[in-house]
């Protein structure tokens, strides 16, 4: 069970970068971070269509990111609560 939540905080954290890089990609006033690697705004991978895929892959990744906080959010309390539930164990338990 661990390993699942920790492997689902490293797709959470690699969610995020990817969401980064991909907002950074779209065409501001200043023609964006795409124009960085040597193009034009207009010349891209997909046509004439790039702003429109580039804000469509970003409202899908946004969903995705928020559906993502939401569930690790309830399983990292959800644990938090399962192990408050354990016995403590303090000094006096243990020089007994």
């Amino acid at each position: 069970m661990t390993f699942l939540y920790f492997f689902t905080i490293a797709i959470f954290i690699f969610l995020s970068v990817l969401l980064c890089g991909v907002i950074l990609m779209q065409e501001s006033k200043s023609s964006g971070l795409g124009s960085s690697f040597g193009g034009e705004a207009r010349e891209s991978v997909f046509g004439t269509s790039t702003a429109d895929v580039l804000k469509k892959f970003t409202a899908w990744l946004a969903f995705i990111f928020f559906i993502a906080c939401i569930v690790l959010s309830l399983w990292t309390n959800a644990m938090g609560r399962a192990r408050t539930n354990a016995p403590a164990f303090t000094m006096e338990h243990i020089e007994e």
